[in-house]
């Protein structure tokens, strides 16, 4: 039962939308996994999805999983390359991951609009600009 279940808070873990380039015709954007621990995390699982209505119609894009056997202390990890054509949807990234044998999850969500130069920070770790959410 999920009452069961240890209420396992996730800390020190981010999901972050970095601006890795730009041409005349584009941005290059690249979504991160940042464990800013310093233990590392083992077993993760990441699961992403955008929805939400464009053009006065409901969008679900295809669900992706991503998994990562460790993920090293104060390190980071490419989950996926994103489209900015999908910045107007609701980005979900779901996580997974074990320290020792306890089990951490959490839903990271950028809502739309939310991907915007003024949201901007430099990203810890990876050291690029983008949005993170942690």
């Amino acid at each position: 039962m999920i009452k069961d279940l240890p209420p396992n808070v996730v800390k020190d873990i981010a999901v972050a939308v970095a601006l890795e380039g730009e041409n005349p015709e584009s941005k290059i954007w690249y979504v991160y996994l940042i464990n800013l621990k310093n233990v590392p995390l083992e077993n993760v699982l990441v699961t992403s999805k955008g929805y939400g209505e464009k053009d006065g119609e409901l969008v679900k894009t295809s669900i992706l999983r991503h998994s990562f056997p460790l993920v090293e202390a104060n390190s980071y990890k490419l989950i996926e390359p994103i489209d900015e054509q999908t910045f107007g949807l609701n980005n979900e990234y779901w996580l997974s991951y074990y320290i020792g044998r306890e089990i951490f999850d959490k839903k990271f969500i950028f809502l739309p609009e939310s991907i915007v130069d003024d949201n901007f920070i430099k990203l810890p770790i990876v050291n690029k600009p983008g949005v993170m959410i942690l």
